[in-house]
Order: structure tokens, then C-alpha cells, then sequence
């Protein structure tokens, strides 16, 4: 406890008693909304253990492990814990598309859709919006609770599966895509992007959320900390630049992409169907 208190984590009076320091009552109380003590989780059970690796993959020039071939199991239990994470991006997708102000049902295919964090506040900021959440099947209970807690669960479905084989259907005004492409080869982005331009109406947009290098990849570092990452997790995926990014949603059909800066360390990239 005195350790936490040089960290400035607890506090400490004149007759040694502790208490949380106004930070950490903020970010590791579990029933606070602002909770952010799952993605410490994440990185200490989920993500160290493969790090301290890292000199046989370097060595071997491959993983000896792959987290994305695996069971959605491992993603069932992360992606809550990365709510947090993502809420900031989803809060700027609803201002920046017009979600709260519009008198028209609006169809939202959520794509890996996880915690649903994207979707849900979605369909938080308006009644019209209606979301299709296509995930693993040990991964949609996590979505629907989810859903379920901020009120909205009712209008949602849900399509269990993987993303290429999965029927999207159509008729989608908006299609969301949270930290999906830097996991998974291009030739299977270039797939996934292609179909998703077929299930999106006319005017419809794409909304990719990710970490992005620049194009010279000296930056920025979390970027660049998460391709390491992949390479110690997978046997294949890379992070990409916008540029990289760009190139590939206009050969899927896309309008030139633009990029929305959130308050968070990953931005928005929304592209159009002509």
C-alpha cells in the first residue's frame, strides 16, 4: 500500500490510513462507468505472457501461437474489458455522422461486432437506428448483454459467424469495423471490405476504427507497439497506414477515405458508397 501511494494511486493521512486517490476511484472501480481497469487486465493475462516470447519469435521469425486462429473464447472474455478503450471513437462516430438530429430509421451492420461498443452507441444517440451484430457465437452473448444493459437490445439482431462466410444481407446505411483489418491479411481485408460495399445502400458509409502508422512507419508508437504486438499473437496481420488503408477500400469500391481524429489514440476512417 505504501508502494501504490509513491504511485500516487492511494493516498495516505497522518494517522496511516489509505484511500483512493482521486484518479483511481475514477478508473479502477469496477462500477464506475469510467472504469478502465480491464485493459490492465488485458495486458497483464493476455498479452505480457506472449511478449516474454519475444525473442523466439524474432529468433524463429514466427509466433508459435496464433490468438486469432484460436477459439472466440480468448475474445469473449477481452473485449469488455476494451469497452472503455473504444468508447471515446464511438462517442465522435455518432457527432460526426449526424446520428442524434436524423428522422430516418438507420440500418447498422456491426462487423466483429465484440462488446459492441460502436453499434450501442449507435443506437444510444438515436430510436431509429437498428443494428445487425455479426460475431463468433461464444462472442454475441457478450454483445447482447451488453446491449441489454444500455437499453437498446431490442433493437438489435444477431448473426452468429465468421465474417466471410456470414450472410450480411443489405440494405446497410452504416457499416462499423473496430480493430479487425490489423489482425488479418490483406487478400482477407480486401474480401471482407468488398463485401461490405456490397451490403452497404448507395451513399452508405464504412466506419473503420484502428491504430495507424504513418507511411514511413516511424510512428506514432502505439501504433507500432501493436504491430510487435501482432507479431508476437499471430501468424499474420500488420497495421496499417492510412495510406495503405486508402488504397485498399478503393479497390473494394469505396469513395477516397477521410480520416476523423477521436479523443483517443484511434481515429476514425469513413469512406462512401458512390
Amino acid at each position: 500500500m505504501n508502494a501504490l501511494t509513491a504511485f500516487e494511486l492511494l493516498v495516505k493521512d497522518g494517522d496511516s490510513r489509505y484511500a483512493l486517490a482521486p484518479e483511481s476511484s475514477a478508473f479502477l472501480v469496477s462500477t464506475r462507468p469510467s472504469f478502465l481497469g480491464g485493459l490492465f487486465r488485458h495486458i497483464s493475462t493476455q498479452l505480457l505472457p506472449r511478449w516474454l516470447k519475444l525473442n523466439e519469435v524474432i529468433r524463429t521469425g514466427s509466433s508459435s501461437t496464433d490468438v486469432t486462429r484460436q477459439s472466440a473464447e480468448l475474445f469473449q472474455q477481452q473485449v469488455e474489458d476494451l469497452y472503455a478503450m473504444s468508447y471515446p471513437a464511438a462517442q465522435t462516430l455518432v457527432e460526426v455522422l449526424g446520428v442524434r438530429t436524423t428522422e430516418r430509421e438507420i440500418n447498422v451492420l456491426d462487423l466483429e461486432a465484440g462488446s459492441g461498443v460502436l453499434s450501442v452507441t449507435l443506437a444510444q444517440a438515436s430510436p431509429h437506428v437498428r443494428v445487425t451484430a455479426i460475431d463468433w457465437p461464444d462472442v454475441l452473448p457478450v454483445t447482447r448483454r451488453v446491449a441489454e444493459r444500455y437499453g437498446v437490445a431490442d433493437r438489435f439482431r444477431f448473426i452468429e459467424g465468421d465474417l466471410i462466410r456470414a450472410d450480411f444481407g443489405s440494405g446497410y446505411n452504416i457499416a462499423t469495423l473496430g480493430h479487425v483489418l490489423h489482425s488479418e491479411t490483406e487478400e482477407w481485408s480486401l474480401v471482407l471490405l468488398k463485401k461490405t460495399f456490397d451490403a452497404l445502400v448507395s451513399g452508405g458509409t464504412i466506419a473503420i476504427v484502428e491504430a495507424f502508422t504513418n507511411e514511413d512507419r516511424t510512428g506514432p508508437p502505439h501504433a507500432l507497439i501493436l504491430a510487435v504486438q501482432m507479431l508476437t499473437h499471430a501468424s499474420r496481420g500488420e497495421v496499417l497506414s492510412f495510406g495503405e488503408l486508402n488504397r485498399r477500400l478503393r479497390r473494394a469500391g469505396f469513395q477516397v477515405a477521410q480520416t476523423v481524429e477521436t479523443p483517443s489514440p484511434f481515429p476514425i476512417v469513413l469512406a462512401k458508397k458512390p
